[in-house]
């Protein structure tokens, strides 16, 4: 039985993930990714570091085929920060994004990731959340560096960002963890920082050292979490 669990997540939808999806069927690997339906197809401007930089959504028609190896979760309808909103608010943001998505893609979406950078949840929205609407999992943006099994499925921490300077000891030694319980390594990020930072090669190279190992379970994070705990999901 494997013992090491490794799962991918990332967030907004755009167009950049066309050539990460590329990428993570190019080495077996699997990610979630968590889009918001009220933006597909939409483009936004903003600024990293200085520069002015284009964020070009995916089209609602090309959702059902480009994650199809994949899968397909909840960012919010619009985008907000949770935390500001009302209960109702929350729930229909969240509600109409998980349907929405459903609709499109044929299966019933059940993650999430929260939306926005640090405090972007709270436990009044995974109260919320958890009580009114069909999501059953949601992942935060706060790393724990450890591949101990998340004890909340509300507030799932992810081990790492894939670019946070860390990340190359970090997948060494869940490489050479030899373990007689479940671990997990979840990495999650946005594919279009990949462009900002010219980090392409860099993130290959990273595919490449963690595909193909005969004792890693490689899976999306629904399908991750339903193995590792089938009671809940």
């Amino acid at each position: 039985m494997k013992n090491k669990f490794l799962t991918f997540s990332y967030d907004d939808g755009v167009v950049q993930d066309r050539r990460l999806v590329a990428l993570l069927d190019k080495y077996g690997l699997k990610a979630t990714f968590n889009l918001s339906s009220g933006w597909l197809g939409k483009t936004h401007h903003f600024q990293s570091k200085g520069v002015e930089f284009v964020h070009q959504k995916v089209k609602r028609e090309e959702v059902p085929t480009l994650y199809r190896n994949h899968e397909v979760a909840a960012h919010t309808l619009t985008h907000p920060k949770l935390t500001n909103l009302s209960d109702e608010e929350i729930i229909l943001q969240v509600e109409q994004d998980r349907k929405a998505l459903s609709s499109l893609v044929g299966y019933e979406v059940v993650g999430m990731a929260y939306p926005g950078a640090t405090n972007n949840h709270d436990e009044r929205t995974e109260r919320i959340i958890r009580a009114h609407t069909g999501i059953q999992y949601c992942r935060t943006v706060d790393s724990t560096y450890a591949f101990d099994l998340p004890v909340d499925m509300y507030a799932l921490c992810p081990t790492i960002h894939h670019l946070d300077p860390e990340i190359w000891d970090l997948c060494h030694r869940f490489l050479e963890l030899k373990t007689d319980k479940p671990q997990l390594l979840y990495i999650w990020g946005h594919s279009y920082e990949l462009d900002l930072e010219d980090r392409w090669e860099e993130l290959e190279d990273l595919f490449r050292l963690l595909g193909g190992r005969e004792d890693i379970v490689y899976d999306t994070n629904g399908e991750v979490l339903r193995q590792l705990f089938p009671a809940e999901l």
